[in-house]
């Protein structure tokens, strides 16, 4: 592949919601470009852009996905990214990668809630984007609807730059509003025809409307425009590719991915509107001094750039996608990383097309590549020149929003399936590996079931372990809710010494502590001698790990000792505190005990619309409503309190009644004690296992 310059690469990515052509878009480029000889189908499983094993076998995208095409002397660095909810963490790293998006939805489904979802994506990261309006060619296919959603949704930044010849199994041809010109699909290109006489009056009532948009985003041309002179071909241009730039003209074009109709006209449009790095990338990092430094994708800066994307290979290792936020990367480079200020050393430069990796010798700012075998560098890590080492922000990605456990099928697997759960976790930012010391579980957690499923499949595509899910475990707690006095004594006499220990102690609920427990000394007169007073308060925290109803850990509670006894010959500390275990398991028996349950914040974001079914949802859970605040674009914020055990899998549920335009965070907030029915359920489990156990 030869060597392009800043100017000549447009960085795009593919987005929108699942299932509306993203990756058979990209392969209808690439076939279009030359790139490959083939089209490949999803439904096949032999497209570049889906490789992973589990892609092949959903024929959905996974993750992201990156393949240059070349075109007519601009290379366009086309990223797929996945349009499913769950792995909507790759798809933040192809808006990062990014200088522009092309939205892709379907003139049958019209505009989705991925393309939504997308839009408001581009928007929070002031990315210029585009829509193309997929699938054509297929039955009952309205391109008139379609266009009237964006708008009603959009307003005046649609900006139609194409119109289609005819729908469905009429779709013979686009014209290209900008010259007034007609193309007729001949193959992979297209041949002039003449201008449909049932659209002439449409395209020019379109033309002067999108002569008015170019107008209104060049001063210069605004000024021609009300002089009442004609604005070029060139002139029309440069004003819709300053409105892209600044996301006030969102440019439309038609075509059908699948029979590759339109897609050469896509790419002269893409390589023509869409901006290089050199007119989007402005950012600023950090030296070692906090001093700040603007990179501007400039080839004359210090080399500098940021990993977006590791891909865990079984077989090259682990790959690091980088974008080149200034100067170059030719191979040889001394460059280091500058989160650790280690050097790290690679071998080759890649450019990647899909699986494939292919060597090149140098690229340039705003470039996409990869290097391999990087010790030190994570996703999110900035490489840089070693004489000028700079640290750029970090990558926000989506939190994780659900939790499972997990255990390896096969027993002695567990090695090697949690070191290849860490290895994924490098891959995947929104996915993490956390051991609960609580409960023993070992919990992992992402975006969605799903996403987690997906994992474990990969885990035994890539690593050969398989792994199972199942419900986490509840971390209750146990406390009491009355004051008794108990007493331990341990006698024990087995020739020579013996052992003995004789504590009384007051067991007590403790409020408004901090700590969930507190040991009071109030013996006097020695009759228990002071060296053996740590001994107790040591016997009472070993045994308050275990409950006296379930065996989850007492809290909420204060012990004081206030009596006791010792022989001269047998006392002893561990005697004193076998005598304080005994007090604690009689004097809790005694005092109460219920067991709590963790309750959590709950913030649900929200449409008006989804307003009554959410909260009848959070009520069914156990729920406490906390307040509910409009915010801004028509969404409400509901506030509320609810048990753990409640919304272990909200993230699903969410998303099934708010179709997907919900979102959520849970916070920790305290505990409460648990319902008396379902805590003898709690209790009669804890019972049965230890009985199994």
């Amino acid at each position: 592949m030869k060597f392009y310059g800043t100017g000549d690469i447009r960085n795009v990515t593919l987005v929108g919601h699942g299932g509306e052509g993203k990756t058979t878009l990209a392969e209808a480029m690439l076939f279009c470009s030359d790139a490959i000889d083939r089209q490949g189908k999803t439904e096949d499983g032999n497209t570049v852009m889906d490789f992973d094993p589990e892609e092949t076998k959903r024929h959905i995208s996974l993750s992201s996905a990156i393949a240059p095409v070349e075109w007519n002397g601009t290379k366009l660095n086309i990223i797929d990214t996945p349009g499913y909810f769950d792995f909507i963490g790759d798809a933040t790293s192809g808006y990062y990668l990014a200088d522009s998006a092309l939205i892709v939805i379907s003139g049958l489904s019209g505009l989705s809630v991925g393309a939504e979802k997308a839009w408001d994506a581009c928007s929070e990261k002031h990315l210029p984007r585009a829509f193309f309006i997929n699938q054509m060619d297929k039955e009952h296919v309205d391109f008139d609807k379609t266009v009237e959603a964006l708008k009603d949704k959009y307003s005046t930044r649609i900006t139609l730059m194409q119109l289609p010849i005819g729908q469905g199994l009429e779709f013979k041809g686009i014209l290209d509003v900008v010259d007034m010109k007609a193309y007729a699909f001949d193959g992979k290109k297209v041949k002039p025809i003449d201008v449909p006489a049932d659209l002439a009056d449409k395209a020019a009532q379109i033309r002067e409307t999108m002569i008015e948009n170019a107008a209104e985003n060049d001063e210069a041309l605004m000024e021609k425009y009300f002089a009442g002179e004609e604005l070029t071909k060139e002139d029309i241009i440069k004003g819709i590719k300053e409105g892209i730039a600044s996301g006030s003209a969102v440019p439309v074009f038609v075509g059908a991915a699948a029979p590759h109709l339109g897609i050469s006209l896509l790419l002269d449009s893409l390589a023509a509107l869409m901006p290089s790095p050199d007119k989007t990338i402005s950012t600023s990092g950090k030296t070692p001094k906090g001093e700040e430094v603007t990179y501007t994708a400039e080839a004359k800066q210090p080399f500098a750039a940021q990993v977006y994307k590791t891909v865990a290979d079984p077989f090259v290792g682990k790959l690091s996608v980088f974008k080149i936020l200034g100067g170059e990367l030719a191979a040889g480079k001394a460059i280091k990383n500058g989160n650790t200020g280690k050097a790290e050393k690679f071998g080759q430069i890649y450019v990647m097309s899909g699986k494939k990796q292919v060597v090149v010798e140098k690229l340039t700012a705003g470039d996409i590549g990869a290097l391999a075998k990087l010790q030190h560098t994570e996703t999110g890590g900035t490489l840089c020149d070693e004489q000028n080492v700079i640290v750029f922000p970090d990558i926000v990605f989506p939190e994780p929003c659900i939790s499972l456990a997990v255990t390896a099928k096969k027993q002695g697997e567990e090695e090697k399936v949690f070191a290849g759960l860490h290895r994924l976790e490098e891959e995947d930012p929104t996915f993490k590996v956390i051991k609960q010391t609580e409960t023993s579980d070992t919990l992992v957690s992402g975006l969605g079931e799903l996403h987690l499923e997906v994992i474990c499949k990969k885990l035994h595509n890539k690593f050969g372990v398989e792994a199972q899910l199942s419900d986490p475990q509840i971390p209750y707690r146990e406390t009491i809710k009355k004051k008794v006095k108990a007493q331990g004594r341990h006698k024990k006499q087995s020739g020579g010494h013996g052992q003995f220990g004789d504590v009384w102690i007051e067991f007590e609920p403790l409020f408004d502590s901090a700590e969930p427990f507190e040991f009071v000394d109030k013996i006097v007169g020695g009759v228990v001698p002071r060296q053996y007073i740590p001994a107790v308060e040591k016997g009472l925290r070993e045994s308050l790990v275990r409950g006296v109803l379930a065996g989850y850990p007492m809290v909420n509670i204060r012990a004081t000792l206030v009596d006791g006894s010792y022989h001269p010959v047998d006392s002893s500390e561990m005697a004193f505190k076998v005598a304080a275990s005994l007090a604690y398991k009689k004097g809790c028996a005694e005092a109460g005990p219920t067991l709590l349950e963790p309750i959590y914040k709950l913030v649900v974001t929200i449409p008006d619309e989804y307003m009554g079914d959410i909260i009848g949802d959070i009520n069914r859970r156990r729920g406490r409503i906390l307040g509910m605040n409009p915010i801004s674009g028509g969404l409400q914020e509901v506030s509320a309190e609810v048990p753990l055990a409640e919304v272990f899998k909200y993230a699903t549920d969410l998303r099934s009644m708010s179709q997907a335009r919900g979102a959520f965070k849970m916070t920790f907030e305290r505990y409460e004690e648990l319902p008396g029915n379902l805590a003898e359920k709690v209790i009669a489990q804890a019972k049965k296992d230890a009985e199994e156990d």
